[in-house]
């Protein structure tokens, strides 16, 4: 059903992605059951993290555990940066639909063993399965975009997913605290499976199956490249658990360092993972992608250390802390539909940079309200945040896909949540030990932690700015790279004239 569109997309070309799609069209009978499940399949991935480590910490009081809380995220995201990775890779060789429901059923396995689970080490278990399932599922979800909506309404689906990324990191906590009060620390996991169900229900209805399998050769799944890559983003979650900061500064070195040499190896391979031109500075794709890794790391900042900032320097109470957290969702969420709402897709382009520019405003804010001791600064920061994200995450992942090689949209697709979650992971092991240098602890006073804390956000501050020079040069060889497509499209005319 849905693509039999896929001739008449073809049919309205590069012209359709000047045209103005509606909202209302996304809720049409022809799209309403397609962006359900694409905004679902995102969904499961963005709010599972939230909804666990809200979970958790009552699920230690009746298994125990304590000491292995942490691999409980740490284990999850490495298995969905694995997922994201591969996922391309499976949805080339098995079609999308069967990659699909096979991740759903890897991830409703892991959810519940995590479900059920009498120790930490069976939550363990849970999570790789969740993880790997969920990464495969957010990624195929993204590469679909493309393949099942018209070019003038993926700018509105793009909104719409950066919307669910928003929700769940304000939403999720609430539903997880509330399931986790009044029920179990168990019904907090055990919602995915329900929602697993519809996910699969809709995928079956709106993803056909694969009709004639491919003559071409498949490619191989890279296992080795995939465990290196592994190696290195789990050697980045321990490093923030190392017993001193020489330590955790070596691990988080040599993390980097493995991460590096996974690309590099990546790039001269015969079936890489990336998509052709990934972080090389001269291609709109390279330097739009560092923006997508660079801006997630430096927000990391606020996601681990603001609202402890909140309750240990100024003594608010939890649900007042995590106010900061609810403003920079909404404002995300009300950026990313007014955005989305504009005519003009080039304008949208040209806001990209913006996105990065007011994350900048929103850390320097956050560093000076350290700086200064006043609280005050942190509300209107955080809005300036949530409003970077929703200004440039949905049009900047467009245009990835746009300036993509013919072929490889499905890889650059994938890669983005993948590329996210990376963003974060790395972001949150920078932060831990820059405050640790600066004597960032549970002990440690205020003074030290105003100290700290203040150094965490400088060194955002300046992350977020190489994002926002990277930001103005990918929309500025965007538009050479639209010249140089528009002159070789002339130049064709003329010869078939």
């Amino acid at each position: 059903m849905v693509l039999a569109r896929d001739e008449t997309k073809a049919g309205e070309g590069n012209t359709a992605l000047q045209e103005d799609g509606r909202w209302s069209e996304l809720l049409r009978p022809d799209y309403l059951a397609t962006t359900a499940a694409l905004c679902l399949g995102v969904a499961l991935f963005a709010f599972n993290e939230f909804f666990v480590a809200t979970a958790l910490p009552t699920a230690v009081e009746e298994i125990g555990g304590a000491t292995l809380l942490s691999w409980a995220v740490t284990l999850y995201l490495v298995f969905a940066i694995l997922g994201g990775a591969v996922a391309a890779t499976l949805k080339s060789r098995f079609g999308a639909r069967g990659t699909l429901i096979t991740a759903a059923l890897i991830f409703v396995v892991g959810t519940l063993i995590a479900t059920a689970a009498g120790s930490m080490p069976q939550v363990l278990a849970g999570r790789v399965f969740q993880g790997f399932g969920e990464g495969i599922i957010a990624a195929v979800c993204y590469a679909l975009i493309p393949e099942l909506f018209p070019p003038r309404l993926v700018p509105k689906v793009f909104g719409a997913e950066a919307i669910v990324w928003a929700t769940a990191a304000f939403g999720g906590p609430l539903v997880s605290g509330f399931l986790t009060e009044h029920w179990s620390w168990r019904a907090a996991f055990a919602v995915n499976v329900p929602a697993t169900v519809i996910f699969v229900a809709l995928v079956l209805l709106i993803v056909p199956a694969r009709k004639v399998p491919s003559t071409d050769t498949p490619r191989p799944i890279p296992l080795l490249r995939l465990t290196v890559v592994g190696s290195g983003i789990l050697l980045i979650s321990v490093s923030n658990t190392a017993s001193s900061v020489p330590l955790m500064a070596a691990a988080l070195a040599t993390a980097l360092t493995i991460l590096w040499a996974a690309v590099a190896t990546d790039r001269r391979s015969e079936h890489p993972i990336l998509p052709a031109g990934a972080f090389q500075l001269t291609k709109p794709l390279g330097t739009g992608l560092w923006v997508v890794l660079l801006m997630p790391l430096a927000q990391a900042s606020g996601s681990v250390y603001l609202i402890y900032g909140l309750q240990h320097v100024w003594n608010f109470s939890p649900t007042a802390a995590g106010f900061s957290a609810a403003l920079m969702a909404i404002s995300w969420s009300v950026t990313a539909i007014a955005v989305a709402s504009l005519h003009s897709h080039a304008l949208r382009v040209k806001l990209i940079p913006a996105g990065p520019a007011l994350l900048s405003l929103g850390l320097a804010g956050l560093m000076i309200a350290f700086a200064i001791d006043d609280y005050r600064l942190v509300f209107p920061s955080q809005i300036a945040v949530g409003a970077g994200f929703g200004m440039s995450w949905g049009t900047l992942s467009q245009l990835m896909m746009d300036v993509s090689l013919r072929g490889e949209r499905d890889k650059t697709s994938a890669f983005l949540p993948t590329l996210q979650s990376a963003g974060y992971a790395i972001g949150a092991a920078i932060c831990g030990l820059t405050a640790n240098l600066r004597g960032f602890d549970e002990k440690a006073n205020v003074a030290t932690m105003h100290a700290a804390l203040f150094t965490v956000f400088v060194v955002a501050f300046l992350i977020s700015t190489a994002s926002l020079y990277l930001g103005v040069r990918t929309v500025r060889l965007a538009a050479s790279h639209a010249r140089r497509d528009r002159g070789r499209t002339a130049a064709e005319a003329l010869a078939a004239d």
